[in-house]
Parts: structure tokens; sequence; C-alpha cells
């Protein structure tokens, strides 16, 4: 029997990369976790009996809540680490510099369950554009960067095995690392998200997210303020002033803040559709709202081409812009989506699947 080591960036937020932290520690509940930072109090209280492991970073000033600004120690600090020589296998669910951790088992496989090369480093333009950077750091920066590239690029060439999260990932990884891939979908739970043919829709679209700049929720308001359409949006994050501020132009949109799993499920079954105007990587969302009979409209981008299919789970839009998404809305009231066609889209995206696709990889077989 192999043992497994499990690698994760950071713990002190929620969102797509940790749901695959729990689809990883059901497959494999005696792992590890190695880890930079965990914050305990803002994690699930379940946690606490994992087998957490954070490094010296745990202990730095404000980490917890402001974690971009100590972005070059994570590639030091895992750059360092090892794995103990008991595991067999690291495997790394890699959104930043986590691939760098070492293994002091010279035998073990490295494994990297990449859900994107580092978006800081990689696209900081477009980042630095939609954050507040003084612009006297931006040099430095830039200049930071370029070692982090490099750095990432070496510690990419010592992983046995990448694993990508969809085809736009894979394609980042042959570009930016020079290595193939193959892609295996993260894990949905669709026996947690399902239809009730008993729900009314309402005249409300619907956006479940972090509320964060690349996240692009400011297309989303625009549009149906311009449209005169009813937004319904889910969710905190430190780009919500901001965002509320343009809500205010119109009379459509609602901030409900987090929402408890009972009432997203209540509001992902009774929209007219889930909005999704981010480049992503994936995106777990919009399938939660498929597995639950509802259509999606999406940016034509990123994780999105491998999951909303346009005029038959969805309606795509081409351009990140105001325009694009109005024009997008005004088609879609001209579509009628098939409730159990959504359903049964969403269900080849299974925790089940999943599980069985990276265990093939794990052993051998793929």
């Amino acid at each position: 029997m192999q043992r497994v080591a499990l690698v994760h960036d950071w713990l002190n937020q929620l969102g797509g990369a940790e749901d695959v932290l729990v689809a990883l520690k059901r497959l494999f509940p005696e792992a590890p976790v190695f880890t930079s930072i965990y914050d305990r109090a803002r994690m699930p209280a379940a946690w606490r009996a994992w087998d957490i492991r954070p490094n010296w970073m745990d202990r730095l000033p404000g980490i917890y809540r402001h974690h971009q600004p100590y972005m070059p120690l994570y590639a030091l600090a895992f750059g360092a680490s090892r794995v103990p020589a008991e595991f067999d296998v690291v495997l790394s669910n890699k959104s930043a510099f986590c691939l760098a951790m070492g293994a002091a088992n010279l035998a073990a496989r490295r494994i990297c369950y990449c859900l994107t090369p580092t978006r800081f480093i990689y696209d900081f333009d477009a980042y630095a554009a939609r954050e507040t950077i003084p612009a006297l750091a931006l040099p430095a920066l830039r200049l930071a960067n370029a070692a982090l590239r490099r750095f990432e690029r070496r510690a990419a060439q010592r992983i046995d095995t990448f694993i990508a999260i969809s085809s736009e990932v894979r394609r980042r990884i042959r570009a930016l690392y020079g290595r193939e891939s193959v892609v295996i979908y993260p894990p949905i739970d669709v026996a947690r998200f399902t239809p009730d043919p008993t729900a009314t829709v309402g005249d409300y679209f619907f956006i479940a997210s972090r509320l964060l700049p690349y996240k692009r929720i400011d297309l989303a308001i625009l549009a149906c303020n311009r449209l005169g359409r009813r937004l319904v949006i889910a969710g905190d994050g430190r780009d919500r002033p901001r965002l509320e501020r343009l809500a205010a132009q119109g009379a459509g949109v609602t901030f409900l803040g987090r929402v408890s799993d009972e009432r997203l499920l209540e509001l992902l079954r009774g929209c007219r559709a889930f909005i999704f105007p981010g480049l992503e990587d994936f995106g777990i969302a919009p399938i939660n709202a498929m597995a639950c009979g509802r259509p999606v409209i999406a940016f034509a981008g990123g994780g999105a081409l491998d999951t909303v299919e346009d005029g038959a789970t969805g309606i795509m839009f081409s351009a990140q812009t105001v325009d694009s998404l109005a024009d997008a809305l005004t088609r879609f009231d001209g579509v009628r989506f098939a409730p159990g066609l959504l359903r049964k889209h969403a269900e080849s995206f299974s925790v089940e699947r999943f599980e069985a696709e990276l265990l093939s990889v794990i052993n051998g077989r793929a």
C-alpha cells in the first residue's frame, strides 16, 4: 500500500482548491496535509481532526488575513521543505508554489494536480491592474516575478506526473513549463446539488463567488443594470465595496454575503440562470448550477470551454465586456433549456469519476 502525502498552498480561505482538498482527503483519509499557513478559526471545524502540518510561515504577522504580500516567501518555504521519507507519493494540490516541496524519499513519486500555473507571476499585468498595488512597487515586483517564473519552471521539471484540471490549464502547463499533462476534471458533489421539480423558477440571475477583482462580477452588475434584470450575488470578499458602488447605479442587484449550504441550494434551484463572467481555470460553481437543472451564462474562455455547451447547457459570450454579456442575457431569453439534460451533463463531473481517474494515475494505469 502506497503512503500518500498531500501538499496544499495555504489554508486561510475556502474556494475551489479547498473543495479538491476535501475530495483528496476522502480518497486518502490517513494522508497528512503539508501547507504554509493554517487559520484554524476560519477553516471548517471538521478539519481539526486532520493531520495538518503548516511550515514556519504560519507564524508570520498578519498572514492569515493578508497572505498576498508574502508571495515570494512561499517559493522559499516550499522549495526548502521536504516531505518525510516514509511517504511514497507526494501529491500537490497546486495553485501557487507548493509543487516545489521536495521528498526526503528520493524514490517517491511526485504528482502535481495543477489547478493553474501561478496566476500572480504569469499574468502579472492583468493581476496588478485590478489590485491596489502602489506604482512605486511595480518595478520591484516585476523583477521578483521574473525570478519566481524561473523558480517555478525549475520546480516543474522535478514533477513526475502533471494532472491538469482543464484543457486550458493543460495548454498553460505545456506553454509555461514545457511539460505534458493528463486532464482530470475536479470533483463535483452532484449528490448534494440536485434539482427540485417542485421549485418555482424566480425572476433573478444568480452568482455565487468570492468577491475578487479577477472574477469580473462587475460585468454582470453593469450588464444587469443596463437591461433592468434582477441579479442576486452570494459571497463576500475584498472587492465587495467597489461592486456595491457599481450596483448602486441601478436598482436590481442584491448582495447576500455568505449564505448557508441550504440557502445556496435554494438559490441555485430558483434562478433563471447562473452567471459566470470570469476567466477561470475550471469553475465548480457553474456545474453545481447545472446539477440543479439550471443553465449557465459564461464567458467563453478557460475552464468554461470544457463544461458549458453553448445553446445546450448555457449561453456563452465571447468577450469580457458589458456589451458582450448584455447580448448574451438578451439571447438567453429566446432559448429553452431541458433540466434533465443539464443534470445529466453535470453528473459526468462526479466525485466517483474523479476518484477513479486519479487512482488510475497514481497506480500507474494512465
